[in-house]
């Protein structure tokens, strides 16, 4: 039996709790298109982001270190995919729509920088006299405006909801809109669900690849509750396993410690507030998808020992300081010769200015490319190994 956009829209009504969105109730699109035979709206989304090629950059961005130099540490690409994975199990427990949490959280990062925060802070530095950058807006328009697949429009031409998913930083700001519907007080659940996935994720495998790389010990951890908790469920599960197997287990315990708590947490907030709508969610007094009080006290030492022995390690720091270095350099560079960029970067100056077609020029260098492009015109050396975090 073949099922189709209709069945699945179907099996939305009746599977999905009452704050959840709908894909055939969605604000639609920018650009009106006819539905497709067999994807709902919000899968139409996610396949989008999935083909798209900023989406595919990822592979070679940095999340913590410098892409390249191992195998197996995360690039933004791996940690996007960990994200949406978390953000789904999220969702269907919650009663939310997984599709739509699924294309927000593969779309998030697209918009990043090379080189992790490191290259975002240079970025931002450089158009401080020119509005900025952000990674989470600068996502919106790699997906509106700079991404150019379709005849009749610039962009995914995503739905209204996803794209304010990926505004949801801006929903507490009065008044905020989006094609002339609110976008807050506070994010639709989905979006809620992908951003607290994002914080879920880094936790657990910036410690991960923290660990691989030698930054930091197991005896440097047993100063943290969360992975004393962690570990002792690894003890537990798997008595006598050898340390590696059962320090990896304790790393996924991480995860499971924050899933298990955000579900019931926010388990107890929907019932408690009973939204019955997804524009209740919306208007609600307090986020309904959020830590307990209690994960909250053990995730704040976590984060700032990431912070001290990680994230500005000598080693990473060090490779942090030399990105920057890079990065401004290889802005200056375009400004002072626009004719050495791409021919459809070129195509934007008139409309976007210098400045910003150079940021967004930038912006979408994968690591791997910007090196490329900055020993292409001789403007120094490679940065060491190394990074920043999510």
């Amino acid at each position: 039996m073949t099922r189709g956009r209709r069945a699945w829209e179907e099996a939305e009504e009746r599977s999905l709790a009452p704050w959840a969105a709908r894909s055939a109730r969605s604000a639609g699109r920018a650009h009106p298109e006819p539905p497709h035979e067999l994807r709902t709206e919000f899968q139409r989304d996610r396949d989008r982001v999935l083909h798209s090629r900023p989406f595919r950059r990822l592979e070679y961005k940095t999340q913590v270190f410098v892409n390249g130099t191992a195998d197996h540490y995360r690039t933004r690409l791996t940690h996007t995919m960990e994200m949406a994975a978390v953000g789904r199990t999220i969702a269907r427990c919650l009663g939310a729509n997984e599709d739509l949490v699924e294309a927000i959280a593969l779309a998030h990062d697209v918009g990043h920088s090379p080189f992790g925060h490191s290259g975002e802070q240079a970025l931002n530095e450089l158009m401080r006299d020119w509005g900025g950058f952000d990674h989470n807006l600068q996502s919106c328009r790699a997906l509106e405006l700079l991404e150019l697949q379709y005849p009749d429009f610039p962009g995914l031409n995503l739905t209204w909801e996803v794209r304010a998913g990926l505004r949801k930083h801006l929903a507490a700001t009065p008044g905020t809109q989006l094609d002339g519907r609110p976008i807050g007080p506070r994010p639709m659940l989905e979006a809620q669900i992908a951003d607290l996935a994002d914080d879920i994720t880094y936790h657990a495998h910036d410690v991960d690849d923290a660990l691989e790389a030698g930054l930091i010990t197991e005896a440097d951890l047993q100063e943290l509750e969360i992975w004393l908790e962690a570990d002792a469920r690894a003890r537990r599960r798997g008595a006598g396993a050898p340390d590696d197997r059962r320090r990896r287990m304790a790393v996924r315990n991480l995860l499971d410690l924050q899933v298990e708590d955000v579900i019931r947490t926010s388990a107890g907030l929907l019932e408690r507030h009973a939204p019955a709508s997804p524009t209740d969610v919306m208007n609600a007094p307090v986020r309904l998808v959020d830590y307990s009080d209690a994960m909250r006290a053990w995730l704040a030492p976590l984060h700032a020992f990431l912070f001290q022995r990680v994230y500005f390690h000598p080693t990473v720091a060090g490779a942090n300081a030399e990105a920057v270095r890079m990065m401004r350099r290889l802005f200056m560079h375009y400004l002072d010769h626009p004719e050495t960029m791409g021919r459809k970067a070129r195509a934007r100056i008139e409309a976007e200015g210098l400045w910003r077609t150079v940021c967004d020029y930038v912006a979408g260098m994968t690591d791997r490319y910007a090196l490329e492009e900055y020993h292409r015109f001789g403007l120094g050396a490679a940065p060491a190994a190394g990074g920043d975090s999510a």
